[in-house]
This record gives C-alpha cells, structure tokens and sequence, in this order.
C-alpha cells in the first residue's frame, strides 16, 4: 500500500489500514473491506476518491494476481489429472493471463470500462480517469512496477508456506509443491459470498483438496488453523477501526 501510494501514506498509516480492513473483512463478504480503505485513504491520505478507490483496486488486483500465479505453478505440476482439476487449471491459469492483460494494457482496461458504462452508464467516468493516472504512475517506474510484483509474489509464498507449516504442526503431510496448487484453491473458495468471512467454505474445500494426503479431522483443524489467519489481524485492527469510523461519525454530523 505504502509503495502503490504517490508518497502521500506514512508505513504506520498504511499498516493501520490495512489492519482496519482485516477487522472488516471477518463481516463482509468477498473481502469488501479492503475496499473501504478507498474511503478511510481519502480521509486521512489527502487522496482523491476515485485515485484511492483505484489505488486500492490495483493492489487487489496485484494480490489475487500472485495468488493465482502460485496456484498456478502448483495445479500444472500437480500429479492428479481428473476432469475437476482440468477445469480448475484451466480457469486459474485463464483468469492468470486475463488479469495479467488488464493490469499492463490500458486498451484492455479501457475496453473493460467501456463494457461498464454500457450496463449502468457513465458513473465510473471518474474511475476510469483516475484507473489510467494510477496506470501510467505504476508503470512509468519500472523499479516500482518489480518491487510491487515480488515483493506481492513472495507475500504469498510466505502464507502458503505458513499453511504448510500448518500441516507439519498437525502431524500430517503433504507434498510442498502439492500445497501450492491446494491451498490457493481453499482461499479462493473462501472469497465466495456464501459464509461469514469465508468460514465453512474455506474449511469444505480444505477437507475436499486435501482428502488424498489426510481425514476430515485433520483437514478441519487445518481449517481452524487458517480461521486464525485472518481472525488475528482482525483483532489487531479493532481499535485502528474504532478511530476510522469515528471519523465517518464526525463527518455525518457535519
């Protein structure tokens, strides 16, 4: 957040945050709450909305981007070839390449747009200008452009590496290079709308990927184990929400 920011967002001030959205996301679904960081970045960064909405999707997008890049790495590697994971593969590496594309074309983002102001008309005109200064400031530094994308690919090798480390822990095992393609798949699962912050969900798929290397038992404690990844930090970030949403408090009675 601090480096995608144009320099306006101390590293405590981005932490905080990002903090206050994890508390968030454990009560709106798909992980929404990282978007309200758009609102609470206007606040308190000086930045237009739609510049903070669409910093804010950039990283995101830059998030999801490298999860799939793993994910990806892991099913093409992946020893089993059913119709079901065929179809996973072709989907992650197809929304890889697509997402890909969007982030370094602007033809295929203004292309994106164009398809939104069909359906609900010109309210994104402000987005899209804002898209497309965010665009060239990303990719006009190339140092930048590398530091974001590893620093956001290596993010992820660490969560996966922790939930692998999570296995060990329950005396269980499985393959490292197999984690990579199971493990993105329970996440992903887990950003369907359908359960409170992805519980249940996230915890079926885990039982359901793993099923060849461990029971049920093991695969739903490995379910609470993720839980706590994400109910941690939306603990750390209670008391940074409470400041955030007095600030919206003040403003409506404004």
């Amino acid at each position: 957040m601090q480096i995608l920011s144009p320099g306006r967002l101390g590293w405590g001030e981005s932490n905080r945050l990002i903090l206050a959205a994890c508390t968030l996301n454990m009560v709106l679904p798909s992980k929404m709450g990282d978007i309200a960081k758009a609102y609470f970045m206007r606040d308190r960064g000086q930045l237009d909305g739609a510049l903070s909405l669409s910093l804010v999707v950039f990283e995101k997008a830059c998030d999801l981007l490298s999860l799939l890049f793993w994910c990806a790495i892991g099913l093409l590697i992946y020893p089993r070839r059913d119709w079901l994971f065929a179809l996973m593969t072709f989907a992650v590496v197809g929304g890889l390449a697509i997402g890909l594309g969007s982030i370094a074309s602007r033809r295929i983002a203004r292309s994106a747009f164009q398809l939104a102001h069909k359906i609900i008309g010109k309210k994104l005109d402000k987005l899209q200008t804002a898209w497309e200064a965010m665009h060239d400031y990303f990719w006009g530094d190339r140092l930048r452009l590398w530091q974001v994308a590893s620093l956001s690919v290596f993010i992820w090798f660490l969560h996966l590496l922790q939930i692998w480390f999570f296995i060990l822990a329950l005396n269980a095992w499985t393959p490292f290079l197999a984690n990579l393609a199971l493990a993105p798949l329970a996440i992903l699962a887990g950003l369907l709308p359908l359960t409170f912050a992805g519980v249940g969900t996230r915890d079926a798929a885990l039982i359901l990927f793993y099923q060849p290397y461990f029971d049920a038992a093991t695969g739903a404690a490995l379910g609470l184990l993720c839980t706590s990844r994400y109910l941690l930090p939306a603990i750390a970030g209670l008391p940074f929400l409470g400041n955030y949403l007095s600030v919206i408090r003040r403003e409506k009675r404004a």
